[in-house]
């Protein structure tokens, strides 16, 4: 039985990472139907789609025959290289050394860039647009498959990890088919700090678990952990927020 210790944290990481990838891979679906139409931005989904099933079915498998700390440990790593580049994105956009992701802009560069390709190759325009879905959902879903399998790794927990990428993709599909725009209200920009700092803390809370050290509190650890990191970020961002006023000045 999965405590709600462990099985909350899980969710709600996996929820708002796969909600931030899938909001991108929209923004682009949404540019490639309104340019194309539908079709060729539905067939670059499924095939994408396709893709994906195929690469969880062979990963879950090949993942049951690692020993479970040596998994822990290379899955640790792994979400601290994505979490910590996350979060310096996060804290220098936050700081204003970066701009801030818009996806208004993201979907009117988009839609502005197939319309030059469908004007420079009509006779390939389904195709152009079908393959720009098909590279967007599909490079955004192996981010939202690799989170839900580094997040999982503790035996039970792939279900609620899935369950919280299952409804982050709900809930983004649901909004954006009824609005039929861009998502730009949703915060993405601190939805990634979040994110970030949420990765980073389950890093370092599976490595130190591949490790066999002890954690105070058990699974309730990985809250702290997620404070630190976002205080630190915070911080982070303070000191270039003052770095670019001085610059600026």
């Amino acid at each position: 039985m999965i405590s709600l210790a462990a099985a909350a944290p899980v969710v709600g990481a996996s929820f708002i990472a796969s909600a931030v990838e899938i909001v991108e891979a929209f923004t682009i679906v949404l540019a490639v139907s309104v340019v194309r139409g539908a079709r060729p931005a539905i067939l670059g989904t499924a095939a994408a789609l396709a893709i994906l099933a195929v690469v969880v079915a062979l990963f879950g498998s090949l993942l049951s025959a690692v020993p479970l700390p040596n998994l822990r440990i290379v899955l640790g790593v792994l979400l601290l290289v994505f979490g910590l580049g996350w979060l310096r994105k996060a804290i220098l956009r936050a700081g204003g050394a970066l701009p801030l992701h818009d996806e208004d802009a993201a979907y009117a560069q988009e839609t502005e860039s197939l319309r030059r390709e469908v004007t420079a190759h009509a006779q390939a325009a389904d195709w152009l647009g079908g393959m720009t879905a098909f590279k967007a959902v599909l490079l955004e879903g192996i981010e939202v498959v690799f989170i839900v399998l580094a997040v999982g790794a503790r035996p039970g927990l792939l279900i609620p990890a899935a369950i919280g990428a299952a409804a982050a993709c709900a809930l983004v599909l649901a909004v954006g088919v009824f609005l039929h725009r861009p998502l730009a209200r949703i915060p993405e920009n601190s939805l990634k700090f979040v994110v970030g700092g949420v990765l980073t803390a389950f890093g370092v809370f599976w490595c130190c678990e591949g490790l066999s050290a002890p954690w105070p509190g058990g699974d309730w650890a990985i809250l702290p952990l997620v404070a630190f990191f976002l205080a630190m970020g915070l911080f982070m961002a303070a000191l270039v927020r003052r770095r670019v006023a001085t610059a600026s000045a």
